[in-house]
């Protein structure tokens, strides 16, 4: 499959999970891409696997650095357009949450934790969005956010910092859109429910805690109506098909919620996430 052909992807937090999964995509469908992430091995992992599926070294530019600097987003964006020469998808997926060194939630977590999370979830994507506007506009480009059914507009207390970030992406998604589409840029979104990523150890919870929270979801219908967790490539795909213009030429603003049905029910909002995240 070709239909990115002559397309030119950029895809944030690519050294595992969604991201990972998004840009081997694109690359197996013809676009060239620019992955980029903090850890250098698993970046490489990222190239490795997009290399095996037999596309061109030539067509993957990987970039490890700190997406919530302005000199790290400013390599991106420059070294993208150095090599490929244009800019034609922005993939917005970089993003995480942090628990408590005591398993504080709530408003019992530090402010500092707000800080951090809308530093990455939020303000990153705004710089970066910015930089990358202009070379957007020159090509009537696509961007894809990736959000979270956390949201809303259910209440999720026990991962609050983390759930006000995306319910400020999903605003903010709706505002640029508007924006850009007078410029021929499409934005979208998808909000994915769970998904089986590398997050988990990103917001600093003990080895196999996300996982066993993950398990506990298949195992209650109230929590994941569908009983299976999401990969990645799952999400993917519908990042792929917001990018894909002769596919959804007429979406714009909107988030497509991927969750299994998690959110006609939100039953897992009945349970404590310490005691999913420590359940046998």
């Amino acid at each position: 499959m070709t239909r990115f052909n002559g397309k030119v992807a950029l895809v944030t937090g690519s050294s595992n999970g969604i991201g990972r999964a998004a840009a081997i995509l694109f690359a197996q469908e013809g676009a060239k891409v620019t992955i980029t992430g903090r850890n250098v091995q698993r970046l490489e992992e990222t190239k490795q696997e997009i290399l095996k599926s037999g596309v061109p070294e030539d067509h993957v530019l990987a970039v490890a650095c700190d997406l919530t600097s302005e000199q790290g987003q400013d390599e991106l964006i420059n070294s993208t357009i150095a090599k490929f020469g244009r800019l034609d998808i922005l993939v917005n997926n970089a993003g995480t949450a942090f628990v408590d060194s005591q398993g504080k939630t709530g408003l019992n977590q530090d402010v500092s934790d707000y800080d951090n999370v809308m530093q990455i979830n939020m303000r990153s994507v705004v710089t970066l969005t910015k930089k990358a506007k202009e070379h957007l506009i020159k090509s009537k480009g696509e961007i894809v956010n990736v959000s979270s059914i956390a949201a809303g507009p259910q209440a999720h207390s026990d991962m609050m910092y983390y759930a006000m970030s995306k319910a400020s992406l999903d605003q903010f998604t709706r505002c640029a859109a508007i924006d850009l589409i007078q410029h021929g840029v499409r934005v979208n979104s998808v909000s994915p429910g769970g998904v089986t990523t590398g997050i988990g150890e990103a917001m600093g919870l003990p080895a196999g805690a996300f996982e066993k929270m993950m398990k506990f979801m298949e195992s209650h219908k109230e929590c994941l109506p569908c009983g299976k967790i999401a990969e990645p490539v799952d999400i993917a795909h519908i990042i792929a098909f917001l990018a894909d213009r002769r596919l959804s030429s007429y979406i714009i603003g909107q988030s497509i919620v991927a969750d299994g049905g998690s959110s006609l029910v939100m039953g897992c909002q009945a349970h404590d996430m310490m005691k999913m995240m420590s359940s046998p």
